[in-house]
């Protein structure tokens, strides 16, 4: 079993190091913000509300990214009372150009998110995922529209729940 996952961690590191040799002018930092709306899944009540991210990140290739962010999600009403969220995330991003300046990606890590409420606090780590597109306006600055979801918020004192983020977003890629 070892030596299945040595192999696959060998192609793997020679699939990323071609990719890195074709493409040496798309590695880059970049710094963004998006808009959008958090839907709480599971609080009853008014489940949905304005959220917002700033976030960091450097483009490895044309294909490979990782990603660090603030999310703030909102505050929504629940039966007993208001519930706020936000999440810190760290995430890796794999991207396939459709064309010339429109990809699509995926996205995938993990979060340390807060939820606030009901006199309670609570604090938990999972995992988060999500799926976009990308339109690279200009060489720096793409558009981005995507879809996120933070497994699991919440729990203990307060119930435990999903959010959706659909979000509109800009990048600037430092080249």
């Amino acid at each position: 079993m070892k030596s299945i996952q040595s192999l696959f961690a060998v192609a793997a590191l020679a699939v990323a190091g071609s990719a890195f040799a074709q493409q040496p002018g798309l590695s880059s930092a970049y710094i963004g913000g998006t808009v959008g709306q958090a839907e709480y899944k599971d609080s009853g009540g008014d489940n949905k509300d304005t959220a917002w991210r700033i976030l960091g990140g450097y483009q490895f290739n044309r294909y490979f990214a990782a990603e660090l962010g603030y999310h703030d999600l909102g505050e929504v009403s629940a039966p007993a009372g208001s519930v706020k969220g936000n999440a810190w995330e760290l995430v890796g991003i794999g991207a396939y150009p459709l064309i010339d300046k429109l990809s699509v990606y995926g996205k995938l890590g993990g979060y340390r998110g807060e939820l606030k409420g009901l006199g309670n606090k609570e604090t938990n780590t999972d995992f988060t995922y999500g799926l976009g597109l990308q339109y690279d306006v200009l060489k720096q600055v793409g558009l981005r529209g995507e879809w996120q979801r933070y497994n699991k918020m919440g729990g203990g004192n307060l119930a435990e729940t999903d959010v959706d983020v659909l979000s509109l977003g800009v990048v600037y890629r430092f080249q």
